[in-house]
């Protein structure tokens, strides 16, 4: 097959290249080649920036388009209807954060979505975003956005739409450290810290898991909406600390610091402290999300423990004053740990 991607350099689109090469698949990409250039010299290159100069899209036809970076409605609009009459089927990479409800027990693909007003879709039209997180540009209009992108797709490519609903996506190259932080942390041992409650819910996929599924979505000509994190069975924050220990070798000990104290102290969810979500704030069904459908169409799982070796492996080959997007500073670390073990004494001897 011809495969167009739309991005097709950074974490997963770089992933989803070297799946389509694996199978013997012809791949074209679409970029402004301002991020790794040097990637994939054997593949057809394509330069422009889709949100207005997409002229050396015309003309030209592929089988497939895996849509990896879209984030305007307008802007994927604009991608859907360009190639409209060139292409087959079109993939657009969505995510879970479309659904607007997440405080039930479970979601699943028919759970309704974030409804954006007027206001906020012309709003997100003026955003430059920068860095390389760019969902963090669009705020709590990400979600919103994401679905509006999805119709988009739909409207103009009616019944040849594959809508992946991904959460978060780990592994080698995850350049925004949420996971890749917990192995590279608990090999360097000692104690560390470990947020919030143990058996609080997690999901998460491994890049090559998703990127492998899709192509062969792809080559099934597979249409629909289709959750698509894991794993494909119950995985708590415990689990997660607990086999990236055993798959690196480490002897690392988890000291469980609680909620209050970690908010207190100014800590940030998520990014600073990498999958906490404090219980007040959370989202139930967020680390609840039902990906049977996916799972029926031959989405698969590889272990954590390889995911956790592979990624240390990869991160090991990151310079060493490479900017981390995520984690606590090693200094901050040890401060909490102290002040938490001080706190712990005095309530003991009060």
């Amino acid at each position: 097959m011809k495969i167009l991607i739309i991005g097709g350099t950074v974490f997963l689109g770089r992933h989803l290249v070297e799946a389509a090469l694996a199978r013997a698949h012809e791949v074209t990409l679409f970029n402004r080649g301002q991020r790794h250039p040097e990637l994939f010299p054997e593949v057809e290159r394509l330069r422009g920036d889709r949100t207005g100069e997409m002229e050396a899209l015309r003309g030209r036809r592929w089988d497939a388009v895996i849509d990896t970076c879209g984030y305007v409605p307008g802007v994927v609009r604009a991608s859907a209807e360009l190639l409209a009459g060139s292409v087959e089927h079109y993939t657009f990479i969505s995510s879970i954060s479309v659904y607007g409800d997440a405080t039930g027990s479970v979601i699943d693909e028919s759970t309704p979505v974030n409804i954006l007003t007027e206001k906020q879709v012309r709003d997100a039209a003026l955003i430059k975003p920068a860095g390389p997180i760019i969902a963090a540009n669009y705020g709590e209009m990400y979600g919103g956005l994401k679905a509006l992108c999805e119709r988009a797709a739909e409207e103009e490519m009616d019944g040849r739409v594959l809508n992946v609903r991904a959460g978060l996506i780990v592994g080698p190259h995850d350049y925004s450290d949420r996971f890749t932080y917990w192995p590279t942390r608990l090999s360097r041992g000692g104690e560390v810290l470990a947020p919030g409650q143990p058996l609080s819910l997690k999901q998460m996929i491994d890049v090559r898991d998703l990127s492998e599924w899709i192509v062969r979505m792809i080559e099934m000509r597979g249409t629909g909406t289709f959750n698509a994190t894991g794993p494909d069975h119950e995985l708590t924050m415990e689990g997660v600390l607990d086999e990236c220990c055993r798959a690196i070798g480490s002897d690392a000990r988890l000291t469980w610091v609680s909620d209050d104290f970690l908010l207190e102290a100014g800590v940030a969810p998520w990014t600073e402290m990498p999958l906490w979500m404090p219980a007040k704030y959370s989202l139930p069904a967020f680390s609840r999300t039902n990906c049977e459908k996916a799972i029926a169409a031959g989405l698969t799982f590889r272990p954590l423990a390889q995911t956790a070796r592979e990624t240390l492996a990869w991160d090991t080959t990151r310079p060493a004053n490479s900017e981390r997007l995520a984690g606590l500073q090693a200094d901050k670390e040890s401060q909490l740990l102290q002040l938490w073990h001080k706190d712990s004494k005095d309530k003991m001897q009060g």
